[in-house]
């Protein structure tokens, strides 16, 4: 009955579509509150259109029900989620990061608004979010996630019941993996602020009567301002780094 109302080209590119259109919804550069949802669903069609010749033999063949229909569909939208959520973890990580950044330099109350988690965060994350997206940008790291959602079709073939235990196991993992990289890229900051209310403590106990706080704040600021401009390129190159390892298990190379 199906496919009188719904021809198998149709079918095809809807269901590739489903999984794209789910997996664009999240996927860093792609999925931020300030990429307009029309335009991720007409790049998710446009994708789906190209690589549908390419795909259509690895695709199910059209259901009879429209009872499975839907339970093929849900199973693509859960693989799309999927690695799309595992991509957005690591810009989280940039936001966790940031915070740690601004406990440690004074800067914990500036808040900005963050434009990828669309709320207010951190200077330090949201400028460290900014800079990570520009520059997934910039090396063509965007193409690789388009990729990645290509060949997990190698991966994740349609039709059969996608392995939730071992989503929920990745998903614990990069959870874990991401915390680890946020201290990671907090760990100058934290070692530089350490170091400072060492002197700090050792400083008031040797001269009581020293406003401690209004002397060391600006000088912590700008502490951290200097750290932050040092440290950067080598925290972009070990993020970005984090970031191409775990996507590239999702593209067939």
């Amino acid at each position: 009955m199906l496919e009188q109302i719904l021809p198998a080209e149709i079918f095809a590119i809807l269901l590739i579509f489903v999984r794209v259109g789910a997996a664009t919804m999240l996927l860093p550069g792609y999925g931020e509150p300030f990429v307009s949802p029309r335009l991720r669903l007409l790049l998710a069609l446009m994708v789906s259109l190209v690589v549908a010749p390419v795909l259509s033999k690895t695709l199910p063949k059209m259901p009879e029900s429209a009872t499975l229909l839907t339970l093929l569909i849900i199973g693509e939208v859960v693989i799309g989620v999927f690695i799309g959520t595992v991509a957005r973890m690591f810009l989280a990580a940039l936001t966790t990061a940031g915070m740690l950044i601004g406990y440690m330099s004074s800067m914990a109350n500036a808040l900005t608004n963050d434009p990828s988690a669309a709320q207010q965060g951190s200077i330090a994350g949201s400028f460290l979010t900014i800079v990570a997206l520009l520059t997934i940008m910039t090396l063509d790291l965007h193409h690789m996630l388009l990729m990645a959602v290509v060949d997990s079709y190698d991966l994740f073939v349609p039709g059969q019941v996608p392995p939730i235990a071992d989503f929920s196991d990745m998903i614990a993992r990069t959870v874990a993996e991401t915390f680890l990289l946020s201290f990671q890229i907090a760990a100058p900051f934290v070692v530089v602020g350490l170091i400072f209310y060492l002197g700090l403590g050792l400083l008031g106990r040797l001269m009581p009567q020293m406003q401690v706080f209004f002397v060391a704040m600006p000088l912590q600021i700008l502490l951290g301002l200097s750290v932050l401009f040092i440290a950067l390129p080598v925290t972009l190159r070990w993020f970005i780094g984090s970031f191409e390892d775990k996507m590239l298990p999702f593209v067939a190379l």
